[in-house]
């Protein structure tokens, strides 16, 4: 058979050049070979042999586990209320006593419509409310009084306590902050020791300086001031010394601190609200005060504290309710 010329031939492309064997491979397999060769297949079985390049195996998907609900309920069931002469409607009625009907936390007089009353309407807050605060209680009564009402297992716990603290016959008197800290969390601690769901309302304490500030220029306050009433802040109330001057600005240092510790310690506790410096920073006129003193809430001013609260309480938005 006759063969026809079809152009030139061509060369195939050449190849890379192969790599070099190693010596594992040159060598015999024997004992040694047969050891590695087991070492290798159990790294690439246990995945820490694989080339990088490679898929991983197939691993078991599972759904992601539901999101939990939230922590705060904000239509608590019953109401409990720790603290001191504000929190007991202290000259919110008459002289010198206490009236905890219009209490701003637990109260049943429907002119303040207290937090209890919004929460749990007249016959729940008749039925599912306590009140265990006390005229001129300090943070370091608040350990007890939560032990107290930690016994009903309540689904919330109002906090307005530390003023009195601050209040005291002169500033060298004045709770340390470290102490005011301890008592604090001691009742934290207490009140989740025995109720562990309970939820809690801490409200800040007021400006002591402004109310000083808003009262000074009535005459029968003046007076009412001078029986010993918050004497750090209120003695002396007309002067406007130096010394008084200095007297005042270590109460409201010290009123600021305190509501630091209780927005701090409020903070690690995933069922707690401050309510983000909303009493501090209201600004009380004589109309909201007691005209017995001038210086405790007055029926009105009772009623605006319950306001503050049932907002921060029924918010859907913690961010809302601190700072």
């Amino acid at each position: 058979m006759r063969w026809r010329f079809r152009g030139p031939r061509r060369r195939p492309a050449r190849t890379a050049t192969p790599p070099a064997r190693s010596p594992a491979r040159s060598r015999p397999r024997g004992a040694g070979g047969v050891a590695v060769a087991a070492v290798a297949a159990l790294l690439t079985a246990a995945g820490c042999g694989a080339h990088p390049h490679e898929a991983a195996p197939h691993r078991a998907t599972h759904a992601p586990a539901p999101a939990p609900g939230p922590v705060w309920n904000t239509k608590p069931a019953s109401v409990a209320a720790v603290g001191d002469s504000i929190t007991r409607g202290f000259d919110a009625c008459g002289l010198l006593s206490d009236c905890p009907s219009v209490s701003w936390s637990t109260g049943t007089d429907t002119a303040v419509d207290s937090l209890a009353l919004r929460l749990l309407g007249p016959a729940g807050a008749k039925a599912h409310s306590w009140n265990a605060a006390r005229s001129g209680a300090r943070m370091a009564d608040l350990p007890e009084q939560m032990t107290k009402v930690a016994a009903h297992r309540p689904g919330l716990v109002t906090v307005l306590a530390g003023s009195n603290d601050a209040c005291r016959p002169s500033v060298a008197a004045m709770t340390p902050l470290a102490s005011f800290r301890t008592s604090f969390e001691t009742a934290m601690r207490r009140l989740r020791a025995a109720s562990p769901t309970t939820q809690v309302y801490v409200a800040s304490l007021p400006d002591l300086r402004r109310l000083w500030s808003t009262g000074r220029g009535d005459p029968l306050g003046r007076e009412v001031w001078k029986l010993g009433i918050c004497a750090s802040m209120l003695g002396d109330a007309a002067s406007d010394s130096p010394a008084a001057q200095r007297r005042r600005q270590s109460v409201y240092d010290r009123v600021v601190a305190y509501n630091g510790v209780l927005r701090d310690v409020c903070a690690k506790d995933a069922r707690c609200r401050y309510d983000g410096g909303a009493v501090f920073d209201y600004r009380f006129t004589t109309a909201l005060l007691s005209p017995w003193d001038l210086f405790h809430p007055g029926r009105t001013g009772q009623g605006k504290l319950a306001e503050i609260a049932y907002a921060r309480v029924t918010s859907a938005d913690p961010a809302s309710s601190t700072r």
